[in-house]
């Protein structure tokens, strides 16, 4: 074998197989692009007609012609708004902590390792816990707030992970030239790190959030109605002290659960009726990620003006 011929060989190889491999993903990436876009054509084609005011305004009802989806999406936003309030200080909170202040030793290796595992765990797992914990341990019935405090526990695995990350990123020096004019660590954490990475953490929150809209398994497991004809107590009242607690505990629906009850009938009308949910349901996701991606630009503009 003459010099040099298997190093030629190799790089031959290598090149092969990188140009293979460019091809595969290239396929693979149309494939998906292209049947997404399939699934929303359709979704969008069969959902279109039957969405006008009468069926965001309407009620559950027996007869598809009649039926809408008041309840469905006032209650996806009660558990959305709630998920976050609850999901989100948290999550930062205890991603700044294990990033900034823990030291590494067995124990945070222990919390990270779980946290970890805890964002792979099914949607049902959560829904069981829910039940355990929130609806018969701390005896909340199945109310939004039974519902909230179970998505926040599913969300909230994925918020630390992309706020560590998102901290993680913000370089070194930025740190040190905050402890060098003499903040505090809390000071330097508060005013730098944090805004430095917002934008990392605000895409982490509006993937989590998605997440949590779309997701139907913890509320089946938790028992939400699929038919209900009632809405939950406004959260503001004209009178002192303006605020009304008791819709926390109002029973509730939500998109996914009556998109689910709507397609498991046998009637085509009920299809055309789940069809046009997908479509608002798509549309308050995709609502989020645009509101997510123009804090993040104007967010980035200020901080580099």
């Amino acid at each position: 074998m003459r010099p040099g011929s298997g190093s030629r060989r190799a790089r031959t190889i290598n090149g092969f197989l990188d140009r293979l491999f460019s091809v595969v993903g290239l396929v693979c990436t149309v494939t998906g692009f292209f049947v997404l876009l399939f699934l929303l054509f359709d979704v969008g084609r069969t959902g279109l007609a039957r969405l006008d005011w009468a069926f965001l305004t309407g009620v559950s009802s027996r007869h598809p012609q009649k039926s809408g989806i008041l309840v469905a999406w006032v209650g996806t936003l009660w558990i959305i708004v709630l998920t976050g309030m609850i999901a989100v200080p948290i999550g930062i909170a205890a991603a700044s902590f294990l990033e900034e202040y823990a030291g590494k030793n067995r124990w945070t290796h222990f919390i990270e390792l779980n946290i970890a595992n805890l964002a792979g765990v099914p949607s049902i797992i959560y829904g069981l816990f829910g039940v355990a914990v929130f609806v018969r341990g701390m005896d909340l019935t199945r109310s939004i707030l039974a519902g909230a405090m179970t998505m926040a526990t599913l969300i909230l695995p994925m918020i630390i992970l992309s706020t560590r990350e998102a901290i993680h990123a913000v370089p070194g020096s930025l740190r040190e030239a905050s402890f060098a004019l003499g903040a505090s660590q809390w000071q330097t954490l508060w005013h730098q790190t944090l805004p430095a990475a917002t934008p990392g953490i605000l895409t982490g929150v509006i993937l989590a959030l998605s997440r949590a809209i779309g997701e139907a398994a913890p509320m089946m497991a938790m028992g939400a109605l699929a038919y209900i004809t009632f809405l939950p107590v406004p959260p503001f009242s004209p009178a002192p002290p303006y605020l009304n607690t008791a819709g926390l505990f109002s029973p509730f629906t939500v998109l996914p659960i009556q998109i689910f009850g709507w397609v498991s009938r046998p009637q085509q009308a009920f299809s055309i009726n789940a069809a046009a949910a997908i479509v608002v349901l798509l549309g308050m996701t995709f609502l989020m990620n645009g509101i997510a991606a123009v804090l993040r630009y104007r967010y980035q503009k200020k901080r580099m003006g």
